[in-house]
């Protein structure tokens, strides 16, 4: 499943860093520094490492434009695959593959998109891992702004407080 993700091309607009290899080999160097701002850094940690798994199996080249819609749902189901060939608890792989699926849900809940589901989200995982998971998505890529970024964040944690 890793391995594909090396031939996997992704937008330049958004990821002029390349392959979804590359952008997630960035995300975990983040991750890595960041992890100690983790509820439980082995799921954070193993989140950041699958969190675009998805997007072999969703991407699609079309009209000159690369997309990788429902990625993370793709993601979800494909992280607890992974993660189920090793000595993991149901647990731990619900926790992980649950964060792989909402890490969407910034771009969705900051742009009011309706794929935005914050209820949904709640209810499976941690608001702050997401939002924690999704920086670092954010931050692991080519030139990003990381200001911005930390806005980006702090604007979905308000969005989605209550």
């Amino acid at each position: 499943m890793l391995m594909r993700l090396k031939q996997t091309l992704q937008s330049p607009k958004y990821h002029p860093e390349g392959s979804v290899w590359n952008h997630t080999l960035l995300v975990l160097d983040a991750a890595a520094q960041m992890k100690d701002q983790s509820e439980n850094v082995q799921v954070f940690m193993w989140a950041a490492l699958l969190h675009d798994i998805g997007k072999p199996g969703t991407t699609r080249n079309h009209k000159e434009r690369i997309t990788s819609y429902n990625h993370e749902k793709l993601g979800a189901e494909l992280s607890a695959q992974f993660l189920s060939e090793f000595d993991c608890d149901a647990e731990f792989i619900r926790q992980v593959s649950s964060l792989v699926r909402w890490h969407m849900q910034i771009l969705f809940v900051n742009k009011s998109l309706p794929f935005a589901d914050i209820q949904s989200m709640k209810r499976q995982t941690s608001v702050h891992e997401v939002a924690l998971l999704g920086l670092c998505d954010r931050i692991g890529r080519s030139g990003a702004d990381i200001a911005k970024e930390q806005l980006n964040i702090q604007i979905f944690l308000q969005k989605t407080k209550s």
